[in-house]
């Protein structure tokens, strides 16, 4: 335990030159703060939310994540979702600590469906990636000062990110339209219904905008060749597998799903598009290209399954965009219920 000044300026200073911080002010997690925090939350101080947060590997409990959380400026109600996150985080297939420690500039991004995105004012029409006031930005960056302050995640040191990304200040958190979509909620296709949170390492974000398309088929084939891009991590020759994001707005999916009401179908055809010609590629680049079989008649697909496509519904109403986020490429996306308090059944 550490005695350090409650004055936001005097423990911002601290803080800082402690390595807590993250740039942007905190919010002093005072002992009464935490407590309160606590309460609110039901949440029991001692009790591990993962026992080894990486690249560290040091244990966090529920008192730490309530601490960042303070700092962060997020919500007591916001712990449930908090928890489901670190939890999807710290399944193995997830790799948070390749995710945590690689040159690239990935970053966790939190899609959510059910209950909870409304209990949370969490975006999910115009601006829902960033821009909207609400919670969203501090429970991004509760937890990626979790990452910072519990995993020991620092920059040049535990983590090699070249560029990095605005996502590693305030991650990325928002929630789907499902009250739009023309399919099941992302979620539920995953084998969760009711409240639950998506982890997926997120590259960064590609706008696909178009002006001229009239059916769902067009604005598929332009989200599908958008898509394509030969830099993105699931195109690397030492690949094996990988993931890709699409997020279509509502008055796009209207019209998409008129054409394609099965998302499988959609899947596959969006697999499809986004693909190359193995001869785009330097001759040195083939073979271990071939190696892995990625070539399928002569083309390189993004990813190697229709399955592996997601697709999710958010955004504005203004249409014309649609959003394509590449994956970081060793990392599966993980999917976690959400469990509130009103969500457990009282006994008896």
């Amino acid at each position: 335990m550490r005695e350090v000044s409650a004055d936001p300026v005097a423990f911002q200073d601290y803080a800082t030159v402690a390595g807590w911080g993250d740039g942007l002010p905190l919010v002093p997690p005072t002992p009464d703060r935490v407590a309160r925090f606590l309460r609110t939350a039901h949440a029991d101080p001692d009790q591990v939310v993962v026992d080894g947060v990486p690249p560290l590997g040091a244990p966090c409990t529920m008192e730490k994540l309530a601490i960042n959380a303070i700092m962060a400026g997020a919500p007591a109600d916001s712990m449930p979702l908090l928890v489901a996150a670190m939890r999807a985080m710290d399944a193995p297939d997830f790799e948070l600590h390749s995710l945590n420690a690689t040159t690239g500039s990935v970053v966790p991004l939190l899609l959510v469906n059910g209950p909870v995105r409304a209990q949370l004012d969490l975006p999910h029409g115009a601006g829902c990636l960033g821009g909207v006031a609400g919670s969203a930005p501090a429970i991004g960056r509760a937890l990626r000062l979790v990452m910072r302050n519990v995993g020991g995640q620092k920059v040049g040191v535990t983590s090699q990110s070249t560029f990095g990304q605005p996502g590693r200040v305030a991650g990325i958190v928002f929630g789907e339209w499902e009250e739009r979509s023309p399919w099941a909620p992302l979620a539920e296709r995953r084998g969760h219904t009711g409240s639950a949170v998506t982890a997926y390492g997120a590259m960064g974000t590609l706008n696909v905008c178009d002006v001229l398309a009239q059916t769902g088929e067009e604005l598929v084939s332009i989200i599908g060749r958008s898509m394509a891009v030969p830099g993105a991590n699931g195109f690397l020759s030492g690949t094996a597998f990988s993931e890709v994001l699409v997020l279509i707005n509502p008055t796009w999916a209207e019209v998409i799903g008129r054409d394609h009401p099965d998302i499988a179908d959609l899947q596959r055809r969006l697999w499809e598009l986004a693909s190359l010609p193995l001869s785009d590629w330097p001759r040195r680049y083939h073979e271990p290209i071939e190696q892995r079989g990625r070539v399928r008649n002569g083309r390189v697909h993004l990813v190697q399954d229709p399955d592996q496509v997601l697709i999710a519904v958010a955004g504005g109403e203004g249409a014309l965009h649609a959003t394509v986020i590449h994956s970081w490429g060793a990392t599966l996306t993980t999917t976690r219920p959400v469990v509130t308090p009103s969500s457990v059944e009282s006994p008896g």
